[in-house]
């Protein structure tokens, strides 16, 4: 059977009320109450990039551990945390790591849902079991940018994946090349509102672009104090 959403959560009644009010939303869903059993299952299946949700305090092991042996399997597994802690350390390093998104408990089951169903919604557009297309790329200056694949082609030839977020937010940068997008627009079209945590995550999403066009002689993100971001292309 293939699964929309594979949950690793401890709490008993918390785990079977998000699976319970997800499959009653039509999503099909697979609980782990354990950090090993989650990822030998993992290490067997092939779970075609179907969304992972963590909760970091498990009793075997660190979920953010667990998430980086996941994403080891699967470089592009899509996932996000579940935590009881709201520190701005622990968000920024999940989101190091690759996280969609970080979401705090105690939180609104309905939120949850619309969140999961944003995130199912732009990985069921991509064709699945397939080599990635070379065509359909956006041009930019010296990388070319595969939107629907989530990946860029680097000047010297490397494919290099993207997370959905790191898409996201290039996709708002590539739409106005040399000009000005700023944060708060970016913030309110990816993540509903521009407070202080939402701000600091989209700084970690822009940090790991610029490093990652380092490699191009022709592109750059610049920053605009107090304003925004500029994707500067010679």
């Amino acid at each position: 059977m293939l699964y929309d959403i594979v949950i690793i959560e401890d709490e008993i009644d918390l785990g079977n009320v998000i699976s319970e009010y997800l499959k009653l939303r039509g999503f099909s869903v697979l609980w782990f109450k354990a950090a090993k059993e989650a990822l030998d299952y993992y290490s067997a299946n092939q779970l075609d990039n179907k969304l992972v949700i963590v909760d970091v305090q498990l009793p075997d092991m660190n979920g953010f551990d667990l998430a980086t042996d996941m994403v080891k399997i699967n470089p592009n597994q899509p996932f996000f945390f579940l935590t009881a802690h709201n520190e701005k350390q622990d968000r920024i390093r999940g989101l190091k790591l690759g996280a969609i998104d970080y979401i705090s408990k105690p939180f609104e089951i309905e939120e949850l849902v619309l969140r999961i169903g944003n995130i199912i919604n732009k990985f069921s557009s991509t064709p699945k079991a397939q080599p990635p297309s070379k065509t359909g790329f956006i041009n930019i200056g010296d990388i070319r940018y595969q939107k629907d694949q989530l990946f860029v082609l680097m000047p010297d030839g490397r494919e290099v994946s993207l997370t959905v977020r790191e898409s996201e937010v290039l996709d708002r940068l590539a739409g106005n090349i040399n000009q000005v997008v700023k944060k708060k627009d970016i913030l309110l079209a990816l993540w509903g509102n521009d407070d202080y945590f939402n701000g600091k995550s989209l700084e970690v999403f822009i940090s790991r672009l610029r490093r990652l066009f380092k490699a191009s002689e022709q592109v750059s993100i610049e920053n605009v104090y107090g304003l925004g971001y500029i994707l500067k292309v010679k």
